[in-house]
């Protein structure tokens, strides 16, 4: 019964509150209007602000308050996590208002719209990417601004999520059995990010798949697979000598150098 008068109640103040907004945008009186589309922004009812603030917006540009009216109505999308609005407003607004001291708050939310539409680590990375190709442009144009280094770190957030996307796919093509796809991919993400912390364990991956691939390969084609593995064990060794995957890296050099060399002299041994 209390829930039913509750909510009989919210609704009644609903209706209420929808009534004297309709009343409010109908009205002619412009001055009230945009004191009214000011109340709602304080009050951060965006919705209500955001439709006050485009109907004003043919009668204020030009004036001094349209770049204000501008800036708010980019944050109003903002606030109600309309990104994709939010984003194009605040790319008009550097390219309306270049001169505005706004201005470069209005470049690094526009990358900020991005970074706040990159999705889950499954999907498409497309919003991701241009987040850090906007970032970096940003961080580019202002290298003093204090946004720098929040900048940086969303940049390092968007990285770390494309390198699991990638890892993800390695991952898959080497549970599926396809070894020398899995080879490629896990060689793809060292070279993508070559500052990795898991740099060696990528390329512990890339050994493990051509290893595999070899392994499974017709007999005439096992002897060049496994050198390709013996190439890809060179490179670890060069590059990541103190990594805790050495002794496995160092296992399969020892099993291709061996299959190798019991492969020539059985070929020795069919000459004689």
């Amino acid at each position: 019964m209390k829930r039913i008068l509750l909510f009989s109640i919210l609704l009644v103040a609903l209706v209420s509150c929808s009534s004297k907004f309709g009343l409010i945008l109908k009205s002619k009186d412009y001055e009230y209007k945009y004191k009214m589309a000011e109340r709602f922004y304080a009050d951060k009812k965006y919705n209500f602000a955001q439709i006050l603030y485009e109907d004003l917006s043919p009668y204020i540009k030009g004036s001094a308050r349209y770049e204000d009216l501008y800036y708010k109505l980019a944050y109003c999308y903002y606030n109600q996590k309309d990104y994709v609005n939010a984003e194009n407003l605040f790319k008009s607004f550097t390219e309306t208002f270049p001169a505005s001291s706004r201005s470069e708050e209005c470049e690094y939310m526009r990358a900020y719209s991005f970074y706040r539409q990159s999705p889950k680590v499954e999907l498409d990375q497309t919003n991701t990417n241009k987040a850090m190709s906007l970032l970096q442009a940003f961080i580019n144009t202002h290298p003093t601004s204090p946004k720098v280094k929040e900048a940086n770190t969303l940049m390092d957030e968007c990285r770390e999520k494309l390198e699991e996307k990638e890892y993800k796919s390695a991952e898959l093509y080497y549970n599926l059995g396809y070894y020398k796809a899995a080879a490629i991919a896990f060689g793809s993400i060292s070279e993508n990010f070559p500052d990795s912390k898991n740099a060696d364990q990528y390329k512990l991956l890339v050994i493990k798949s051509y290893f595999k691939y070899a392994e499974l390969s017709f007999e005439e084609k096992q002897k060049e697979r496994y050198e390709k593995v013996l190439s890809e064990c060179a490179d670890f060794i060069e590059r990541f000598n103190t990594s805790k995957y050495l002794d496995e890296v160092v296992k399969y050099k020892s099993q291709s150098t061996n299959f190798i060399k019991t492969q020539q002299n059985e070929q020795t041994k069919k000459t004689l």
